[in-house]
């Protein structure tokens, strides 16, 4: 038997195929015990699957493209889910882009950031990266996520959490033209300054791929993202289910499910912290987070103002402090060239912080 197909492992073939046909099997339907298990490790093997068939296309493409397509990738599909559940659930999802959009944010900034210092700093001792390129990464983060999430709780058009139509308008406006300008600057203008520091691996050394293992890459990437997503979307019942039996907030579904679907990119920083490439863990998280509200609110906001439906963005006071502690601490940690166990640590202990008084408010 064959172990590769144009150079693509076989198992990173079968395991999106097998996976979107047992997402087409499961979707709408009620899952039993026995398929429970099955989605779920279905689901694992579709985010290794992604993960690697991204790095494929990084070897071809080079940093920081490779982390960018990742991370469009993942946003693309989970704003279209998104879209899918407001249609569909009228006002009740009227709160939906804003829980997703702060779990993400802070599932990455200290849950992804954290895990990846921790283990590289671990691995390495000290893990560097580009100041030049994290600290305005952040800056932009930090400007989309006070815009969005916080500032609609002041604003007097309209009664919070709420924006009116024509500020709703300019959120989604402002926030697609300065994640189109994070873009162009990481890709063209200074790219340099996203490119890995310090790298302890052969990758730089390692023949790219062809031109055929990369279009195939490609599309076994979308296949394993779009079945990442979908079957999370088919265990979030069960999911729903033992919160409700644990007596938990119902926003801890959200959580879960946005755990779930940031496995990739979460899989993919680490193992890059492991191999001393700090400065891609961060390219993946921060791009991501950036991409999440970037591209997500303006679809959001374009989709509220054709259909009518409610979109409450402004945070409750208590998840505006964890924000705004979230963003001071990752300021201090990506403003200095270094970073070690420490830093990582206090990241792991906010991200605690953020489960606990999602369970216990």
């Amino acid at each position: 038997m064959r172990s590769s197909l144009h150079g693509i492992p076989v198992w990173s073939v079968a395991a999106p195929v097998l996976a979107g046909g047992l997402l087409a099997m499961v979707w709408g339907s009620e899952l039993g015990w026995a398929f429970i298990g099955l989605v779920a490790a279905a689901l694992i093997a579709a985010v290794f699957s992604a993960v690697h068939h991204a790095e494929v296309i990084a070897l071809r493409v080079g940093e920081p493209f490779g982390t960018l397509v990742l991370a469009l990738a993942v946003t693309v599909i989970e704003a279209s889910l998104i879209v899918t559940l407001m249609l569909s659930g009228g006002e009740e999802t009227s709160t939906l882009a804003r829980d997703t959009v702060f779990a993400t944010v802070m599932i990455i900034c200290n849950g992804v950031i954290g895990l990846c210092l921790l283990l590289g700093g671990l691995r390495h001792r000290v893990l560097t990266f580009n100041v030049e390129g994290t600290s305005p990464a952040l800056a932009a983060l930090a400007t989309l996520v006070v815009l969005t999430l916080v500032l609609p709780n002041f604003t007097i058009t309209e009664p919070g959490p709420e924006l009116s139509r024509s500020q709703l308008a300019f959120a989604g406006a402002i926030s697609a033209a300065l994640y189109g300008v994070y873009v162009f600057v990481q890709t063209v203008r200074h790219r340099d300054y996203f490119l890995p520091v310090g790298a302890e691996d052969s990758e730089s050394h390692a023949e790219p791929p062809t031109l055929l293992a990369t279009g195939l890459g490609s599309v076994l990437l979308v296949v394993s993202l779009v079945a990442v997503v979908g079957l999370a979307k088919c265990l979030a019942p069960s999911i729903e289910s033992a919160v409700v039996a644990a007596r938990v907030p119902h926003a801890v579904v959200g959580i879960v499910i946005a755990l779930l679907v940031l496995l990739p990119e979460t899989v993919a920083a680490t193992r890059a912290a492991l191999r001393n490439r700090m400065q891609t863990s961060v390219n993946l998280a921060l791009g991501s987070a950036l991409a999440t509200i970037g591209l997500t609110i303006p679809v959001l906001a374009a989709t509220s103002l054709t259909f009518g439906l409610p979109l409450d963005l402004g945070l409750p006071t208590k998840e505006i402090g964890l924000l705004a502690l979230t963003l001071f601490i990752s300021g201090l940690t990506l403003s200095q060239s270094r970073a070690a166990v420490l830093q990582g640590a206090v990241h792991l202990v906010l991200f605690a912080v953020f489960l606990f008084f999602a369970v216990i408010p």
